[in-house]
């Protein structure tokens, strides 16, 4: 599993650091003739007048916007579902269910109808607002909440006159936040990686996320006249998933920590 895991990443360091004519004539699991990495990550930076700085700010922008609106809002659903008695509840957990059964591609087609009517087409809340919507960590955050926020706190908060905002936010949230930081990490990789929605949404180049800038510049060879780029869009690769580790493995304690509270009666 670490092999199948880790030979990808392995393939794509070494091949940021070859040259286009070493990227295609060396083998692939070991360094070329020179070691070209900077030049390369210089490259990236450089070609096309900078885009991709500007990608990064987009898709850095589309995930603190759309993942982080998403993990509050799946927050506050979901506590709300689990700690308050309302008509309606069963449906409404009937249609979440539903949600996490759509593929999210079978629903693109009609999302891009819906905002093409909006006028949102080709704007970067095209790209954040569906973001905004995980039936999943809504889900989660629904099952966490019912355990990890016993009842008799809310009750003795309520009963020293405590609004349920300042609940939530002062007692419930603290004891939520395992759950939100895996809400978080799987919206962030979900926005981080989103790749359908901004393919047909977007067409202005400087609204692009990483994912979908990186496949034009791999598509220019395939046109008359293209660039042929494959060692910068191979370093842009290795350089989108840094961020992500780094995200990952800052946040692991704070996810570890606490999942297991409660398990053991003291």
């Amino acid at each position: 599993m670490v092999i199948y895991t880790l030979l990808p990443l392995v393939w794509l360091f070494f091949s940021s650091t070859k040259s286009q004519e070493d990227l295609l004539g060396t083998f692939g699991l070991w360094f070329g003739g020179e070691f070209a990495l900077f030049e390369n990550i210089a490259d990236t930076f450089a070609y096309q007048d900078g885009v991709f700085g500007r990608w990064i700010l987009n898709t850095l922008f589309y995930v603190v916007v759309g993942a982080g609106g998403a993990t509050i809002l799946a927050a506050l659903a979901g506590y709300g579902l689990a700690k308050f008695d309302f008509a309606g509840r069963k449906a409404v957990f009937a249609v979440v269910l539903g949600g996490i059964a759509v593929p999210p591609t079978a629903l693109a087609v009609p999302t891009f109808l819906l905002f093409a009517k909006m006028g949102l087409t080709d704007t970067p809340w095209a790209v954040i607002l569906p973001s905004l919507l995980s039936p999943f960590g809504l889900y989660l955050m629904w099952t966490y909440s019912t355990e990890a926020v016993p009842t008799e706190i809310l009750e003795s908060a309520r009963v020293d006159g405590a609004g349920e905002f300042r609940t939530f936010f002062k007692l419930a949230l603290p004891l939520l936040a395992p759950g939100l930081v895996t809400v978080l990490l799987f919206n962030l990789v979900a926005t981080w990686n989103n790749f359908f929605i901004p393919l047909i949404m977007l067409k202005d180049a400087d609204l692009y996320p990483l994912t979908l800038g990186l496949y034009t510049w791999s598509r220019q060879a395939n046109t008359v006249g293209g660039d042929v780029v494959f060692d910068l869009v191979l370093t842009g690769s290795l350089l989108t998933i840094i961020p992500l580790t780094v995200a990952f493995l800052f946040l692991q304690r704070y996810w570890q920590q606490g999942l297991a509270a409660g398990s053991v009666k003291q």
